[in-house]
């Protein structure tokens, strides 16, 4: 199983939308891809949230051919998407996941 994991860190200021943007727009665009079997959304626990939450999304798929296809041919165009439309109002690190059990 390998799991693409993105943690993101948000400004309180778009908070709300953000939040309702990912849940009703980007997740279902990116599951739509049909690259990946699943999503978990999370919202970091004991975390400095000063300057706003922190949250993780992680997209399940078993085959790092999924994984890449979409890297490659999807990713550039969402992650654009999301800057036009957010800016600086968020922080993303990403990584990428193996199960070893």
């Amino acid at each position: 199983m390998i799991i693409y994991n993105i943690t993101i860190k948000v400004n309180n200021a778009i908070l709300v939308e953000w939040i309702k943007w990912q849940t009703e727009e980007h997740i279902p665009e990116i599951m739509s891809t049909q690259l990946f079997d699943k999503h978990t959304f999370f919202r970091l626990l004991e975390q400095d949230d000063t300057e706003g939450p922190t949250f993780v999304f992680q997209y399940y798929t078993p085959a790092r051919k999924n994984y890449d296809k979409y890297i490659k041919e999807y990713a550039p165009k969402l992650r654009e998407k999301a800057f036009k439309k957010w800016g600086g109002g968020f922080i993303a690190f990403r990584s990428l996941l193996e199960s070893v059990q």
